[in-house]
């Protein structure tokens, strides 16, 4: 059969992206280089396979797909039915649930957009939440909200009260969440943040929900890869509501999953499908679906569990070996991939330290520190081994990145002395020229680069910046 020939106002249909766009192509050649270059400790990112970046960039965008499988409101979707049923049987499979007490819904955007849905389906407007408090490693959407304003639409909409960590020791204080929760009445607790080191007590959010006829919904974002791989505890046992994203140590792309619970007759598997579509957001990304399915399979592997024990074993080296240079850490270590750094005993900001982190390739997030009176300035840091630890590192080498993260203190304590003042335009023009820090950032780029890259190849990246 013969193809006819390609219209002239088609053409561009048919072009390279190289070709077609080259300003957006040298961005994203860049952005491999920056990567390849640099030590990410970011502990919400990750680096996907090359499995999931080319499912991500398939032809599987251009359908569009609203509703559930078997009941669309468009035709032509026998495919993608097929590939999301795929993805919810893997979803199931990759967390060891029984799909008569669990279903899932796989088409939320991110994190954020599943919580709202979550919140959406479980309950109404005004209802009272608790969560825990963004200055404690909680998360913008488990409620949170200034004495000044209402940050988060959790808290527009909902009414919201926190309960926060023990300021002394950094574990989450039970017995005043139940005390509190004792005032407020919740309809809903939040478990699981952005920010928090150790295990969550599961068993005990269930049982102060219960005083209350309470449901219990657990974020486990963070912590997904964790949990389907038994390296962290899971909250299906005592949970009513799961969400997560996908992206963070469940090593996929950036989307988000909402697990609920079959078996308890209030029917959350039509409330919280309603909430997804069409009350908070319309047709899936089926491209994206696509790569959470790559990601689910591998998540089920052997592989992968060795993964998640190394990222765990790493985020122990690096933890111990700042705690050797004499720095302090929330709640003194951490039992999964992230370190909540501490720098207010250094009379240091997370900005600050961030900021030189950036200038010598080292991408980490400044972070609230409980007790902390700004989140623009706080008195933290927050490192995550996942990133690294998809790049090969192990233990030794984290201990050699603690080593970079420790010059980059002692570098900011000099420059803020040399300032003269605690201003961050006053430090910012007095890194101005710093040798210490070039000299660092030539050391971290033949560090980083001596490591396998996951999903391209670095040989091939086309950047037109030098490092």
């Amino acid at each position: 059969m013969s193809v006819r020939q390609i219209d002239p106002w088609n053409s561009v249909l048919h072009t390279p992206l190289e070709q077609e766009d080259k300003e957006v192509y040298d961005i994203v050649e860049n952005e491999k280089y920056r990567q390849w270059s640099g030590l990410e400790l970011i502990a919400s990112e990750n680096f996907t396979s090359q499995a999931t970046i080319e499912a991500n960039g398939t032809a599987l965008t251009n359908k569009y797909s609203e509703g559930l499988p078997g009941a669309r409101y468009y035709g032509g979707n026998e495919h993608i039915d097929e590939l999301e049923n795929l993805c919810r049987k893997r979803a199931l499979a990759a967390f060891g649930l029984n799909p008569e007490q669990w279903g899932v819904n796989v088409q939320p955007y991110s994190g954020s957009t599943a919580n709202f849905a979550a919140l959406t389906a479980l309950i109404q407007p005004q209802d009272r939440l608790m969560g825990l408090d963004l200055p404690s490693g909680g998360h913008l959407t488990h409620g949170y909200q200034t004495n000044k304003k209402k940050i988060s639409s959790s808290s527009i909409y909902f009414a919201s009260m926190p309960y926060q960590v023990d300021q002394a020791t950094g574990y989450i204080d039970y017995d005043r969440l139940e005390q509190n929760a004792g005032l407020f009445r919740p309809k809903l607790l939040i478990c699981g943040g952005s920010a928090y080191p150790r295990e969550w007590d599961y068993a005990r959010f269930r049982k102060i929900a219960d005083q209350h006829g309470a449901y219990v919904m657990c974020d486990m974002a963070h912590i997904s890869g964790l949990v389907a791989t038994g390296e962290a505890s899971s909250p299906f046992d005592f949970c009513d509501v799961v969400t997560t994203t996908t992206h963070k140590t469940l090593r996929g792309p950036r989307a988000g999953l909402i697990f609920f619970r079959r078996d308890k007759g209030d029917d959350l598997e039509n409330r919280v499908n309603q909430a997804v579509f069409p009350s908070c957001q319309g047709g899936p990304h089926n491209n994206t679906i696509a790569a959470i399915a790559v990601t689910l399979k591998q998540a089920a592997s052997p592989e992968f569990k060795r993964y998640a024990q190394q990222v765990r074993a790493n985020a122990v080296a690096m933890a111990e070996a700042l705690k050797k240079n004499g720095y302090k850490l929330a709640t003194d270590g951490t039992d999964n991939h992230l370190i909540l750094w501490d720098l207010k005993p250094q009379k240091l900001t997370g900005s600050k330290v961030e900021r030189i982190c950036d200038m010598a390739h080292i991408t980490i997030n400044k972070n609230s520190i409980a007790g902390d009176k700004s989140a623009v300035t706080p008195g933290g840091v927050r490192l995550g081994s996942s990133a690294l630890t998809s790049r090969s590192m192990k233990e030794e080498d984290f201990v050699k990145v603690a080593e970079f993260l420790h010059r980059t203190v002692q570098i900011a304590v000099a420059v803020q002395d040399k300032a003269g003042s605690k201003m961050m335009k006053d430090f910012v023009a007095a890194l101005e020229g710093n040798e210490e820090i070039a000299q660092l950032k030539k050391e971290v780029i033949e560090f980083a680069r001596s490591f396998p890259m996951p999903g391209f190849d670095p040989t091939k990246i086309k950047a037109t910046v030098q490092y």
